[in-house]
């Protein structure tokens, strides 16, 4: 019997201590219970940035070097996976779980005033086992230990200035640790100049010129401030970590911002294959994947600017068929969301009014005030852009009703600027081009266009350049669209503007400048676009022209195709050879054309197991509708199968696993504790992954995993 004194004391340091004896549980406690919890690999092409620590394991430090260069590339999740294989060979590790804190306790969370203990509990968790083990470690290891426990203590006022200083005070004690210059550098961004945070960047980067945690802090550091200053990291940042989806990202958000839009497709493009790959070959869903939404709504946006209207729109609507779940970062289908964003930005700049208002291309979800609110206006668009303008007007005039009746008639800033856009080009549609025009210059006025990517379709000014040089009011056209480059530097649909604009002036020379700009960044451009073709038939547009702040390579998406795919799809599932309870073999291959929900559960021993089995067999008439099997797969004998009292009663085929083969190949085995998990996964009709959740805990809500196999079968096509 557990000592009582020995059991409070155990207790008092927080979850990750706390005794667990459900079956599939971690021993250590329910910090364990999430994230990875199998064996990590030797990942290539991360960088080089070792990090001695104490252990008694030197194999252990391998593993830590490799969490700590995956954390300067904010991969957190694999990180983690590294941090938890140094505590399997050293279980004292102190700096072991003071990395596993870091991978939830970063860079984001640094102006954070409260960190939620939902969500971070884990983390400061593992970091109260580092505290507790500050006394096994050297005074620099006791330091940066302390940093964590001091920046990320609950109630800190100024969270983020405070760790910029605990960071100094580490860097100025050890001027020769250039890992502690490298966190300075990163957690100084914003809180002094950034000519000042590079300093401290540049001192790492003269001890060690590919650091990659180095350039990813230099792109950071001028993203937002002067994004030419960080074309040198941009260039490097890639080449330090080439095996790193985000290292090859970063780059794209500088380039993007400058306007070399060739080279920021590059960037995005081979992020987003890298990323497919590893998740392909890792069987990660893009919701496991913090990034990858992320990076590929930016490509969207790219290609967007290069005028690949198809390829923007084949990537939006690839996340918008993708599983939906909370990721890793806690965020709620964010591949749904950034997908949504994505497709209708596309459809609006590329003035796809017919598909916009077509049912069932735009899955508007009208429950959500966001939508509610923005569905009208992206409509009123459309019906205005269609020469509808009766049922635009009509649209405007109850949208304006509704607004008036509304506590939150303003809608948002992004709503509020929308709305007068539509109104602007509904006015100037019926002839009112005057009053048009002040509509768009008060949206102007609260334009501040951008983002990360944009979610607006375009800067307001370039629209202002459009009604003016349809006014053919000339001079006012070009400086509009001159106010448009500055926000968006070589966007293609200005320079067509440009080029119109000048050539009606009379004046070809610059005409043809801008003319060739635009055939330079339309080189892969979709044909037939009416931008590039009233260029061309005004004779203009014979030379492609960069005009750049650097060379730039020429995007070619077939030269990239050794990264790995440009566009997901779900992977096959891994092979699965069990037997039944007469001892008979099943694979998937006998159930191809229907949808299977693939169970792992622990036995009938663990009553969550069957509690879970029990909830799933009572709407076992449901998954038949829907075209789904039901597989539950664990460890017993087929005989004890046949055997089981528990579950003798429920409609579910049981099947048997020998040692775990098949566990392990479905990624539901502890490989770090030698222990079972419980996992369900869902495979559609053709044999492929679409949804899974494993852990301590069986997934038991049966609403959920009916939505999920009813996006799946609503959405066969969209990923073929």
């Amino acid at each position: 019997m557990l000592n009582l004194a020995v059991a409070i004391a155990l207790l008092s340091v927080g979850n990750i201590a706390t005794l667990d004896d459900d079956p599939g549980h971690s021993e250590h406690g329910s910090a364990f219970d999430s994230g990875m919890r199998t064996r990590p690999w030797v990942i290539k092409g991360i960088g080089d940035t070792p990090f001695p620590i104490t252990t008694k394991s030197p194999e252990a430090q391998v593993w830590f070097n490799q969490g700590n260069a995956l954390l300067h590339s904010f991969w957190f999740e694999e990180a983690e996976r590294s941090f938890r294989w140094c505590l399997k060979l050293d279980k004292d590790c102190a700096m072991a779980y003071w990395g596993l804190a870091r991978c939830g306790l970063t860079w984001f969370e640094r102006g954070s005033g409260h960190i939620d203990d939902t969500k971070f509990g884990r983390y400061k968790s593992f970091l109260k086992e580092a505290v507790k083990r500050e006394g096994t470690v050297s005074d620099r290891e006791k330091m940066y230990i302390e940093v964590w426990a001091k920046g990320f203590a609950d109630g800190v006022s100024g969270r983020s200035h405070k760790l910029m200083e605990l960071l100094q005070s580490l860097a100025a004690k050890y001027p020769d640790d250039i890992e502690a210059k490298a966190l300075l550098g990163l957690f100084s961004i914003g809180e002094i100049s950034a000519a000042e945070t590079q300093k401290t960047i540049d001192e790492v980067l003269a001890k060690n010129p590919m650091h990659p945690g180095a350039h990813h802090a230099s792109i950071h550091n001028w993203d937002e401030a002067d994004p030419a200053k960080a074309i040198k990291s941009c260039q490097l940042y890639g080449k330090a970590a080439p095996g790193v989806g985000h290292a090859l990202h970063m780059p794209g958000h500088i380039y993007s911002k400058i306007g070399m839009w060739h080279e920021a497709a590059i960037s995005m493009d081979s992020a987003t294959r890298t990323e497919l790959k590893y998740m392909n070959e890792r069987l990660a869903l893009p919701y496991e994947n913090w990034d990858y939404a992320h990076n590929r709504n930016y490509l969207c946006n790219i290609q967007e600017q290069l005028g690949m209207a198809e390829a923007s729109l084949r990537g939006a609507r690839d996340m918008l068929a993708s599983p939906r779940d909370v990721d890793a970062r806690g965020s709620d289908s964010r591949a749904e969301h950034e997908g949504f964003k994505a497709l209708i930005r596309a459809l609006i700049k590329f003035e796809r009014w017919d598909d916009l208002l077509r049912p069932g291309v735009v899955p508007w979800a009208d429950g959500e005030s966001g939508d509610r609110r923005r569905r009208p206006i992206d409509e009123i668009l459309a019906l205005t852009g269609q020469g509808n303008l009766v049922e635009a007007r009509k649209q405007l005039t109850g949208l304006k009703a509704t607004y008036e009746k509304e506590s939150d008639k303003g809608a948002g800033a992004e709503s509020g600027l929308m709305f007068r856009v539509a109104e602007g080009k509904l006015l100037i549609a019926e002839g009112k081009t005057a009053e048009g025009l002040k509509q768009f210059d008060a949206a102007a006025s609260s334009d501040s266009f951008g983002g990360d990517p944009p979610d607006q379709p375009w800067p307001v000014s370039r629209l202002i350049g459009d009604a003016y040089l349809a006014a053919k009011n000339y001079p006012a056209a070009v400086k509009a669209y001159d106010k448009a480059l500055l926000k968006e530097p070589n966007d293609g649909f200005t320079l067509s503007g440009l080029a119109k604009t000048y050539h009606a002036m009379g004046d070809d020379t610059k005409a043809e400048i801008f003319a060739d700009r635009l055939v330079y960044e339309w080189s892969n451009a979709d044909p037939g676009l009416r931008w590039m073709s009233e260029v061309k038939a005004f004779g203009l547009g014979k030379q492609p022209v960069a005009e750049t702040l650097t060379p730039e390579r020429k995007y070619d998406p077939n030269s990239l195709r050794r990264f790995g795919p440009s566009n997901w799809k779900p992977f096959d599932a891994p092979k699965l050879d069990v037997r039944d309870v007469d001892g008979k073999r099943v694979t998937l291959n006998q159930f191809l054309g229907k949808n299977v929900l693939l169970v792992f559960y622990l036995g009938d021993y663990c009553i969550h197991c069957v509690q879970q089995l029990e909830a799933i067999n009572k709407r076992m008439k449901e998954f038949e509708q829907d075209n789904t099997v039901v597989l539950a797969v664990c460890s017993a004998s087929p005989a004890k199968n046949k055997e089981s009292v528990a579950l003798g009663d429920v409609r579910i085929t049981l099947l048997s696993d020998k040692n775990h083969e098949n566990a392990r190949r479905f990624a539901s085995y502890d490989d770090f504790e030698n222990l079972e998990l419980h996992s369900t996964i869902l495979i559609d009709p053709a044999g492929r992954v679409r949804w899974k959740r494993s852990g301590g805990d069986p997934f038991s809500n049966i609403d959920f995993l009916l939505k999920q196999i009813r996006h799946v079968n609503g959405g066969q096509r969209a990923v073929e």
